[in-house]
């Protein structure tokens, strides 16, 4: 098996060492390894120690951005904290001069303030939101590890001391022990890798579950998030990562990583030993490995993506060109010259039949350039949608 295969060839390396700032952290098992991914119609292929349960940890910060961008918007959510790559640790206590916004929401500082946009009178409410989202994107309910929060509560201070300084900034409102518990509340979520995964597979599939069909969050929404999760989720590590393995990912110091391969997989690893940049030694060298060797690359070609389906049929009437797959905007172009090469070679009072209903994904930009162009050769052309 492919995935077991790939555990086995990163197994040996064991470089890094536990989270040793959170007790509950320290003591996991450094061997643990496992490994998950998720394909488009909602299969989840596991591999290694699948049946484990950590805590989520900051790879929670996508999913708290995804509520916050989807019960409030974009322009209000980045009023609060920014989008830029932090090149800094992710505990870093660094703010905009002048706005007092952190770089990003994957940041601590950024995530607290993310965190603080959900809506909720107390901890047990802005709580129970950022779990009911979490759940939904893992396709089933997810808790709380109260001995890892009680452990992250106790050796939190640098995380109070980010949040009054928000505070002091107004970008916190209420006050700040609340958001800040909530805050550890939300870290400390269990998961499995098979969870990660399937959450993972539902911002790739643009917002929707591909297990339980459910839309979570709309495309934008699922777009900003991956956008996000590209250039800063992996810490200071972020570019090195997106050259070497091309994926949205997020990370968490439990020792999980989560990848986005859009509209192809969602992936995840888990392994404790950690590196210089709080991420996991092996899960990120498993990632990588499955980027490369499965051509997952975000910046890979797929053309797919520029030439749809094309099945040309006869009919008494002229042919029938049925078009599947996704329609892109050079997709079209690439389409649109086909048509006209069969429209020359086809005798006068034909008509040219273009059947674009099995067409899985259709972009606007696409299918205007289509109307358009059958609006100017018509009366041969002719196209069903």
């Amino acid at each position: 098996m492919l995935l077991e295969a790939a555990l086995d060839d990163i197994r040996p390396r064991t470089s890094g060492a536990p989270a040793g700032y959170i007790p509950e952290l320290a003591d996991a098992d450094p061997d643990r390894l496992a490994l998950a991914v998720v394909g488009p119609r909602g299969r989840v292929i596991t591999a290694g120690d699948d049946h484990v349960e950590f805590t989520i940890q900051s790879m929670s910060k996508p999913f708290v951005l995804a509520l916050a961008l989807q019960t409030m918007g974009r322009d209000s959510v980045f009023g609060r904290v920014g989008a830029e790559p932090s090149g800094e640790p992710f505990n870093a206590i660094s703010l905009e001069p002048g706005t007092g916004r952190p770089a990003n929401p994957m940041v601590n500082a950024g995530a607290i303030a993310t965190t603080a946009l959900i809506a909720g009178e107390d901890i047990d409410q802005r709580t129970a939101r950022v779990i009911e989202m979490m759940s939904a994107f893992a396709g089933r309910s997810l808790w709380v590890d109260e001995a890892v929060y009680r452990s992250k509560s106790a050796t939190g201070d640098r995380n109070r001391a980010l949040a009054h300084l928000l505070k002091s900034y107004g970008h916190i409102a209420g006050r700040v022990d609340d958001v800040v518990e909530s805050y550890f509340r939300q870290c400390s979520v269990l998961v499995t890798v098979r969870d990660l995964a399937v959450m993972a597979a539902t911002l790739a599939f643009g917002g929707r579950n591909p297990v339980t069909g459910d839309r979570v969050v709309d495309e934008r929404v699922a777009r900003d998030v991956t956008s996000i999760m590209a250039s800063c989720g992996m810490y200071d590590f972020s570019g090195e990562w997106l050259l070497r393995v091309g994926l949205p990912a997020k990370s968490g110091v439990s020792g999980g990583v989560l990848a986005v391969a859009p509209s192809q997989f969602g992936v995840a690893a888990f392994s404790p030993r950690l590196d210089e940049h709080g991420n996991s030694v092996r899960a990120s060298a498993v990632v990588e490995m499955l980027s490369e060797r499965f051509g997952m690359h975000l910046l890979e070609p797929h053309e797919s993506i520029a030439e749809p389906g094309v099945v040309i049929e006869a009919s008494p009437g002229g042919p029938i060109v049925r078009l599947s797959g996704e329609l892109g905007f050079a997709g079209a172009e690439r389409a649109l010259s086909l048509l006209k090469e069969i429209a020359a070679s086809v005798p006068d009072g034909a008509e040219v039949v273009v059947d674009a209903t099995a067409l899985a994904r259709t972009h606007p930009a696409a299918i205007t350039v289509m109307r358009d162009e059958f609006a100017q050769l018509a009366p041969r052309f002719r196209l069903l949608e």
